[in-house]
This record gives structure tokens, sequence and C-alpha cells, in this order.
């Protein structure tokens, strides 16, 4: 799944040596955009958050569903957010399963709760963060989805050890 794997610090050192890693994820098919989210799945804990960043129909959709068989959720309950805005599911950990674009005010974050959610209950996926970035926690992992034919690429960055320890790497 994998043929391009990088991961280093923002200066540059090697990931053990400090929170802060990249890894780029050559992606051939939805399957293995799926596989990809089931992967990170099987790493998470109550409290982590990623954020998936990726223009209409980079795959964010999809890596959520595989995300959610990762936590034992069937991916035909997981669609996209974009009217609900949050969508909760049941699995070994709580999804919350968030898509901030049609979020146009930050007041209606506060009103929705989304504060009181975010890296505190179980694991929330977040599509379009970018929109309410102040509500991330410092430590969470970005996944980028981007077209990259035949398929895509997938650029996980890790801001902390949350973030390494979804992605695989043990901090040394």
């Amino acid at each position: 799944m994998t043929t391009h794997q990088r991961a280093e610090g923002a200066s540059g050192e090697p990931v053990g040596r400090q929170p802060g890693g990249m890894t780029t994820h050559a992606l051939a098919d939805e399957a293995e955009t799926r596989a990809l989210g089931r992967e990170l799945a099987l790493r998470a804990e109550p409290g982590d958050v990623i954020a998936l960043d990726g223009t209409l129909g980079a795959g964010k959709t999809c890596l959520s569903q595989g995300f959610a068989e990762g936590l034992g959720i069937p991916a035909r309950t997981v669609n996209s957010p974009t009217f609900a805005l949050w969508n909760i599911h049941t699995g070994r950990l709580t999804l919350h399963h968030m898509d901030w674009y049609r979020i146009a005010d930050p007041d209606e974050a506060l009103v929705l709760g989304l504060e009181d959610v975010v890296g505190v209950d179980g694991v929330c996926l977040v599509e379009w963060p970018s929109r309410l970035p102040h509500l991330l926690p410092a430590d969470t992992l970005q996944v980028e989805l981007t077209f990259a034919p035949p398929g895509r690429l997938a650029t996980l960055r890790a801001t902390g050890l949350r973030g390494l320890r979804l992605m695989g790497v043990k901090p040394g």
C-alpha cells in the first residue's frame, strides 16, 4: 500500500528525536484508502483527533469509512456529515465524524457544543478542519488527501505524541 514513506520532524530531525513526523502513502484506489483508515483506527484511543483535508472527492469520507470499520462500525452506516455537520457512531470507541465546511461562524460551533467533544470524548474525524482551526488540539493527526492519478496521495503529519502513535511511530 505504501510506496513512499518519509518520517522526520519539522526541522529534518528523525521522528524519534522530536514530536513531529510525516508519512506519505500512495493509494491506488478506494480499497487502499479504506485500508489506511482501518490501520489508523486500530491505534486510536479516546481523545484522538484526526483532521482530514482535501478537495471535494479526494477520499475523506472513504478514509472515514475504513476508520469506522477499524472500530467495528459498518462502513455502510458512515457517510459524509456535510448536511448533518456531526454524525456519532458507536464501536470500540465512539466515533464523532464531523464536517465543518458549512459552519460559517465560530459561534455556531459553541451552540453545537463542539468544544466539549473535540479531543475529549471518543475519537474525532474532522473534515474541513481549516474552518475552525482554534478547536483542534495542539496534538492532532493531520491527513491531507490529494489526487495523484491514477490514485491519491495521503500525507499524514503528526503534531505530537498522539499523532505519532496513530501513525505507528514509536518515539525514542
